[in-house]
């Protein structure tokens, strides 16, 4: 072979060495970085993964108080339709009784103390007193003299009453009025006696 050739052969080997080193390290470049992108998608997908797990769980979390919440929320609202439909059915058969207090050896005592009352509450030096049939028959002149000697108040009898059982005054022409019949009495009375009364009801001291 002649030298010129030997010279090219020799240049097209070592050429082609290169070549293929070269493709080498290109294919080990491209291996690892194809290895360190997999790699990040990995932990990209973890860190994606506990990302939704995590808010996943805040949700299941929040949903499952959310369930808690309006699950006391009716508890408690039934609670208090049962409390209020008792209490109503106590005072209920309260005002039913009422009528049985009239029938008390001291019942002239009560009309008397609820007359002195309403007069005292109205403040005035002249008055109408309307009663129910019933507290008419026990409410005497002698009563009705000796309190307005006591309160200072002219007390006359008015036309009787067509509801309510009690006492009604009326004054100044109309214009001034005080209800303190035994109906009434228990209706101002109730609001504050209801939580006592449920108490009670439950067994509960007080």
């Amino acid at each position: 072979m002649k030298p010129e050739e030997e010279n090219i052969e020799n240049l097209s080997r070592a050429i082609l060495f290169e070549a293929k080193s070269d493709a080498e390290q290109i294919q080990t470049d491209a291996k690892e970085k194809a290895d360190a992108i997999r790699q990040q998608a990995q932990q990209r997908a973890e860190s994606e993964r506990k990302e939704i797990m995590e808010r996943a769980k805040q949700d299941a979390e929040r949903i499952r108080s959310q369930v808690v919440a309006t699950a006391q929320m009716k508890a408690r609202t039934l609670q208090l339709e049962h409390r209020e439909k008792l209490l109503d059915k106590v005072f209920n058969a309260a005002k039913e009784k009422l009528a049985s207090l009239q029938k008390r050896p001291d019942y002239d005592k009560v009309v008397a103390e609820l007359l002195r009352e309403a007069v005292t509450q109205l403040k005035v030096d002249q008055a109408e007193v309307r009663v129910d049939a019933a507290t008419q028959k026990v409410l005497k002149e002698q009563t009705l003299s000796e309190l307005s000697k006591e309160l200072k108040t002219q007390l006359s009898i008015g036309k009787a009453l067509e509801d309510g059982l009690g006492i009604v005054i009326n004054a100044d022409h109309g214009r001034l009025h005080y209800d303190n019949t035994l109906e009434t009495r228990l209706n101002r009375l109730q609001s504050a006696l209801r939580s006592a009364v449920y108490h009670v009801l439950m067994g509960e001291k007080l």
